[in-house]
């Protein structure tokens, strides 16, 4: 649905927020610390942060990329998953308002895949703080949905999650855990249950035909070698991105080639 443009910039204004307050989970989460109490601090070093230290974006760029108080560094991740915060509740309205209870569903399931991208790209697991509670909202929406939408479309979703879960299960079992993690197992399961069918054949496709790509990549600029890890979940988070927004373009693009 087309919005006005000031619309649009509120919604990616409330997702730069929401984005800064998903960089603190991500942290304390690895801290094992309370993101719901306490105020932010530098990483570095420990100074408590003051409201001009903590406008989403625009303090990293005011700040130049350095803490006010110690001049250490900050991690470009802070204004990359508060921009793209944005960016995909942008998409998010875009696909789903007026439909004001599917638009904050999918909100929420968008902050859960952000959560799971970033931890798993720097700390190469999927946590199951994050991951079961994500499983847990998509499977009561999916009950809930019984009463508003289509029974078929539920079936399709659970039969979905299952077979993608299967799948990555057995791959796990057979490589011992060498080519992916169990959290990647949980993972296709959250994204079954999500996507349903046929997008989450998109999204499956979209992630290793990704991962495959920049692994060469790494691999040819030596940054990696055959026997490097690489964390699986950000492709399948993107996988299932770009399967949620774009899944009727790239399969009417596919059909046209054969007509």
């Amino acid at each position: 649905m087309i919005l006005s443009p000031f619309f649009y910039l509120v919604i990616f204004l409330f997702g730069l927020a929401v984005g800064s307050f998903l960089n603190c989970i991500i942290y304390r989460l690895e801290k094992n610390e309370s993101f719901l109490k306490g105020r932010s601090y530098c990483p570095h070093c420990q100074h408590q942060l003051s409201w001009q230290d903590l406008i989403p974006l625009f303090s990293f760029l005011i700040l130049k990329g350095k803490c006010r108080y110690c001049k250490a560094k900050i991690s470009w991740q802070y204004p990359l998953v508060e921009f793209f915060t944005g960016v995909l509740f942008v998409l998010v309205f875009c696909y789903s308002f007026p439909n004001l209870i599917v638009t904050i569903y999918w909100l929420i399931i968008t902050c859960f895949l952000i959560i799971v991208f970033v931890y798993d790209l720097k700390y190469y697991i999927i946590p199951d703080k994050v991951i079961f509670p994500a499983i847990f909202t998509v499977i009561i929406w999916d009950i809930l949905s019984i009463n508003f939408f289509n029974l078929y479309t539920t079936k399709y979703e659970l039969y979905s999650a299952f077979l993608a879960a299967v799948f990555f299960l057995l791959i796990f079992l057979f490589s011992r855990g060498k080519w992916l993690g169990f959290g990647d197992v949980k993972l296709a399961l959250l994204m079954g249950l999500f996507l349903g069918f046929p997008n989450i054949l998109l999204a499956l496709f979209s992630a290793f035909f990704l991962g495959a790509i920049i692994g060469i990549g790494l691999i040819l600029t030596g940054k990696k070698t055959m026997k490097s890890e690489v964390p699986f979940g950000p492709f399948l988070v993107t996988g299932t991105f770009i399967a949620l927004f774009f899944s009727n373009q790239i399969i009417n693009w596919y059909l046209n080639l054969f007509l």
